[in-house]
């Protein structure tokens, strides 16, 4: 007996492909898988814990009290008179998403190892489930922000929202696609090169320091000119800053500096894909 030769597959798993090819189809099959990845890491941030999803807004306010008295009272690093703790918490969500997205994605590959091989879905799949798992803790941190921003505004403080904060929604997006491109690149780099994991480990908290979560772009082009461009070069700054710019009416914006920001965002995504999406062939062999 024959077999018919017209059959209608789903899904064809297929040697070869073009490492242009995303598999965007597969991950849209597979969406159902992305669901449960998400509830997983988000379930198991909290699982056996005491305090549960309230760890999510313990960690930046820790984080807001301690800027606030080393870099704002002892330091006495200008805020654009902004309240301190307002201005500290504007940048350290922003940055705790990113930082989130690619430490975590960057080793995606060697924590998933003995699921990834063997048993066959899109491999972009595991990357965009920690995206998104981050996306909500980020939604719990910015309604912290949000609290915050109420009480200050009956506090009286002159903080005035104004027309980019219709940007919000872009700013989200470019941090993610920012950490998911960077951290798919590094992924890709650690499965031959361990090491890479260690210096992303302890360099990305030192990378915060070039970017304006705890001083103002005006005080590093006052104070430091020399070394302006460097804060400037760091795409995540222009994102940090239209962001407190659009909520807090203060600050810098700059549509060159954030047009820089999104065409780095958008090449760094291209190129962290690709990269990824070849290395996934083969990074069994090498994991």
């Amino acid at each position: 007996m024959s077999l018919p030769t017209n059959e209608d597959w789903d899904i064809e798993i297929t040697a070869q492909s073009s490492i242009f090819d995303l598999k965007l189809k597969d991950v849209w099959h597979y969406r159902d898988l992305l669901l449960l990845l998400v509830r997983r890491d988000f379930v198991s941030f909290y699982k056996q814990t005491i305090l549960g999803p309230v760890w999510f807004f313990i960690q930046p306010v820790i984080t807001i009290l301690f800027y606030t008295l080393i870099f704002g009272n002892l330091a006495g690093i200008p805020v654009d008179g902004l309240p301190k703790p307002l201005f500290y918490l504007a940048g350290i969500i922003i940055w705790n998403y990113f930082a989130e997205c690619l430490t975590k994605t960057s080793t995606v590959f060697k924590d998933n190892a003995a699921l990834l091989g063997k048993v066959y879905f899109p491999r972009l799949i595991m990357p965009l489930s920690i995206v998104l798992s981050n996306l909500v803790k980020f939604g719990v941190q910015f309604l912290l922000f949000i609290i915050l921003y109420v009480v200050y505004l009956f506090k009286g403080s002159v903080i005035v929202p104004n027309a980019f904060v219709l940007l919000f929604p872009l700013l989200v997006l470019m941090i993610a696609a920012l950490g998911l491109g960077l951290g798919m690149i590094i992924s890709a780099i650690t499965t031959k090169y361990r090491d890479l994991a260690f210096v992303v480990s302890f360099g990305v908290p030192l990378l915060m320091y070039t970017t304006t979560v705890i001083f103002p772009l005006s005080v590093a082009e006052i104070k430091y000119p020399a070394y302006s461009w460097l804060v400037k070069f760091n795409p995540v700054t222009a994102i940090i800053e239209t962001f407190r710019y659009s909520f807090l009416g203060r600050g810098s914006f700059s549509w060159e500096l954030l047009g820089y920001s999104l065409i780095t965002t958008i090449i760094i995504l291209l190129t962290g894909t690709i990269i990824f999406n070849k290395v996934e062939k083969t990074f069994v062999d090498t994991v």
